[in-house]
């Protein structure tokens, strides 16, 4: 089999939210080379029985650089195949040539450009032979724990352990997006698990899987709302609501940006939660926050990660222009949350 390799050039801060868009267009997965230090839990997880997709070691990676390596089957006929979904949530296979996907990635970095510095973004393309990669890296993805929280991907089952904890999370990571493993992730946790409140309204900016939507209405939310910019959201949180026997009348996902998509804003309603959260990066924070100021009830929480520490004080800034009291920051690895009121 062959696929063809996408390498983007960018930087470590822009990881993560390149990885996100890239999924609206069918590219489901990254190999990441950069500087930063993998922690014991990292390299735990990676998939590292692939030696044609381990990092070129002739390329020397600068600091603070990054490399994204996107891998699509190609066919007979040279062309790629791509899963897409469409408004409905219903998941489709397309077939794009390789010219039609280098433009459609050259687009998406585009977009993001006009409110993240992503660095250098140039795309270069390759061919390359593979073994079943894709579905090989499960084997190293295990059951773990955040806290007493029992994360459980759908191929393994808890056993007896799910007796011990105090919440077990059956979350698919196949599917997109996180999995409670990120930093960034569990500082929302903890937090949302300080602050939710029986029967509290919750929005979920950047919902991908809805991990933290759905531990919301385990700790007591009453509804929650989703908002998210890949249409793969819509059956990634479908699958795991049901995963985690949460009724969908007590959830609401919509496709759309809420920084700027007045019919977005709408929809959310203003003035109306008890808590917003948003774990996404310092870029979209920034903007991000003024906006939520709108749809936040007075004395509500609002609670924010995915901030690398170097942009603390800016995404701080941000909250604070906006009218808010930071409560709490906290720290995780090279991660930051900011927590802070609606006065």
């Amino acid at each position: 089999m062959k696929w063809m390799r996408f390498r983007i050039r960018t930087n470590e801060e822009s990881e993560d939210i390149i990885v996100s868009s890239l999924f609206d267009i069918g590219l489901e997965g990254a190999q990441i080379e950069d500087n930063a230090p993998l922690s014991a839990q990292d390299k735990e997880q990676m998939f590292i029985d692939a030696p044609e997709l381990e990092p070129d070691e002739t390329v020397e990676i600068e600091k603070g650089a990054a490399y994204l390596n996107f891998y699509v089957e190609i066919d007979d006929e040279n062309l790629l195949t791509v899963n897409l979904t469409d408004d409905e949530g219903t998941e489709l296979k397309v077939k794009k040539t390789p010219e039609e996907m280098k433009e459609d990635i050259k687009q998406v970095l585009d977009d993001l450009r006009t409110f993240s510095d992503i660095g250098d973004g140039t795309i270069s393309v390759d061919v390359t032979e593979d073994i079943d990669w894709i579905n090989n890296w499960k084997q190293y993805f295990h059951k773990f724990y955040i806290d007493d929280i029992l994360v459980i991907p759908s191929w393994e089952k808890a056993d007896d352990e799910e007796d011990k904890a105090q919440l077990v999370l059956h979350i698919d990571p196949g599917t997109a997006f996180g999995t409670g493993m990120h930093e960034t992730t569990q500082l929302c946790i903890r937090m949302l698990r300080k602050y939710v409140t029986e029967g509290a309204q919750v929005l979920d900016v950047g919902t991908g899987s809805g991990v933290l939507s759905i531990l919301s209405l385990m700790f007591g939310a009453g509804h929650a709302v989703g908002t998210d910019l890949d249409k793969c959201a819509l059956p990634a949180v479908k699958e795991n609501m049901e995963n985690n026997n949460i009724s969908p009348d007590r959830f609401d996902m919509m496709i759309g940006n809420i920084i700027d998509d007045k019919e977005v804003q709408d929809r959310v309603g203003y003035g109306r939660y008890d808590i917003v959260v948003a774990n996404i990066l310092a870029g979209v924070l920034v903007p991000l926050t003024p906006q939520v100021s709108a749809h936040i009830k007075k004395g509500g929480i609002y609670i924010t990660s995915g901030i690398i520490n170097t942009k603390e004080e800016e995404v701080k800034k941000a909250h604070l222009d906006a009218g808010f009291e930071v409560l709490e920051i906290h720290h995780q690895g090279d991660w930051v949350s900011i927590t802070s009121r609606k006065n």
